[in-house]
């Protein structure tokens, strides 16, 4: 039986996949790794397949046009058998020990038929260039070692988030969830680490530094240019996050779990907000009155708590030469911090 099922999605990988697939490898006959290919066009294919062919009792190949990084998430999804399922891009890796601390920790929570429904750990941003690191733990927020219910969970500060790279849930639950990301669309991870969350009722934080995000190219989703340029991808997962559950489903939560999913909306509605409007254009206004026009119509007690009693509502007060201004420095503060820029 495979522990854990690590869905590996790539395009035009060549050049990083080895070091994330060998990282993946120590986990042994307890992991199977699924190497999505999504279309590339260079080696990426002819390398998953040597694996195969080397490992073929823990690697898989789906070959697959492209679809964007969501569709590789549903593809191994779908394909995964493990007991738990995880998400590790192809330029980023998995910290060896860490990982074989984990592997240690599911098979002591099996023997004494306790396992969680969400595995949670902490992940590192890591600027290989400079050697230079910021761990992203959930210390102040949980339990560390325990399993819980969302009853233990503490309130997270404004700039922590539960990300993919921290999550870990159990296949069955996340099937169950109905969880589908959208293609070619990035950004697709706030929606991974939002609607499956009620699905998981008990969870198990490890202060482990499993997981390392690589940062540092030009070409990734998070830089600044990026995602001003995206924003249409930005509100396509906001509306799908909208669409996930109503405002009167939340409120029937258990507490931590429902103080966080309001928290997760909020946050990802001032990003949503400060993405589309920090550039002025009719095409932008008319993107972001669209979305709340959305969510007027679909859940109007949603919308008046995420437009009059939010962090949001700060944000709606700016013009969009403050909202530039604030997203710029906001974003300088955060690359100072953890070393993206």
């Amino acid at each position: 039986m495979k522990l854990i099922s690590f869905a590996v999605p790539c395009y035009n990988s060549q050049e990083y996949m080895r070091k994330c697939i060998e990282s993946i490898l120590t986990g042994g006959e307890d992991v199977e790794i699924i190497i999505v290919n999504d279309g590339s066009k260079d080696n990426t294919l002819q390398i998953a397949q040597e694996y195969v062919e080397k490992y073929p009792t823990i690697v898989k190949v789906i070959d697959k046009e492209n679809g964007g990084h969501g569709s590789g998430v549903n593809a191994g999804m779908h394909t995964a058998t493990g007991l738990y399922y995880k998400v590790v891009d192809s330029d980023d890796w998995v910290d060896e020990d860490a990982l074989r601390t984990l592997i240690d920790t599911i098979k002591q929570h099996l023997s004494a038929e306790q396992l969680p429904d969400l595995y949670i750990t902490n992940f590192i941003y890591d600027r290989v260039v400079t050697n230079e690191q910021y761990v992203s733990d959930y210390v102040k927020m949980m339990p560390q070692g325990q399993i819980i219910g969302w009853d233990k969970v503490k309130k997270f500060r404004l700039s922590h988030m539960l990300l993919m790279h921290s999550l870990m849930y159990k296949r069955e639950k996340l099937l169950a969830s109905g969880t589908v990301l959208p293609e070619h669309t990035f950004y697709v991870d706030e929606l991974y680490a939002y609607k499956p969350l009620p699905y998981m009722e008990t969870i198990c934080y490890l202060n482990l530094n499993l997981y390392h995000y690589f940062i540092g190219r030009a070409d990734q989703s998070v830089t600044k240019s990026n995602m001003l340029a995206r924003y249409k991808q930005q509100l396509r997962v906001m509306r799908e996050m909208i669409d996930s559950y109503t405002w009167d489903e939340i409120r029937k939560m258990p507490k931590g779990l429902r103080r966080y999913m309001w928290h997760s909306l909020a946050v990802i509605m001032v990003l949503a907000t400060f993405y589309t409007c920090a550039e002025w254009s009719d095409e932008r206004k008319q993107a972001i009155n669209e979305l709340w026009q959305h969510l007027k119509e679909r859940d109007i007690k949603l919308y008046r708590r995420l437009r009059h009693r939010s962090y949001v509502t700060f944000v709606n007060c700016m013009g969009w030469r403050m909202r530039k201004f604030v997203l710029n420095k906001g974003y300088d503060i955060l690359c100072k911090e953890i070393k993206l820029g």
